[in-house]
């Protein structure tokens, strides 16, 4: 197992595990969402077999903002991370998240958080797992200001 940079914004083989990980976004949006995390300098990789196959990708940023559960800045947040089903449970996911932890630490960061659905339990269990501890759970509202 490798772990590779894409080959750039439309890099077919990031896209085809971001599609996976998130289907409910439109190929367009994942296309300059890509483009976009390149150009802010988020951390991308993909964890790519012997066989040339990409089985898993993680991305990571840099945020100065508040981070929920955290008490420094930056902080270093996963903003994704997706191992294909067939390649599950043989430390791909793992070996991702500790290529994140050595570029956060060169980025001047103290802590890596990251976030969740609350009805995921199967991603709680794999930040647990990773080391992650939880912090806080927290649902977000919304209204329109048009609705009143």
């Amino acid at each position: 197992m490798q772990i590779v940079a894409p080959q750039g914004g439309g890099d077919s083989a990031w896209l085809a595990l971001r599609l996976a990980l998130w289907p409910d976004v439109s190929e367009a949006e994942h296309l300059s969402g890509m483009v976009d995390a390149l150009a802010r300098g988020h951390y991308v990789r993909l964890a790519v077999t012997a066989s040339g196959s990409a089985v898993g990708f993680v991305e990571a940023s840099t945020r100065v903002d508040y981070v929920n559960g955290t008490r420094s800045s930056p902080v270093a947040f996963l903003e994704g991370l997706y191992v294909a089903p067939k390649s599950r449970r043989e430390g791909i996911a793992r070996a991702l998240v500790e290529t994140v932890v050595k570029w956060a630490s060169t980025e001047g960061c103290l802590e890596l958080a990251s976030d969740s659905l609350l009805a995921n339990t199967t991603a709680h269990a794999v930040h647990c797992a990773l080391g992650f501890e939880e912090t806080e759970r927290v649902v977000y509202f919304r209204r329109g200001l048009h609705d009143a």
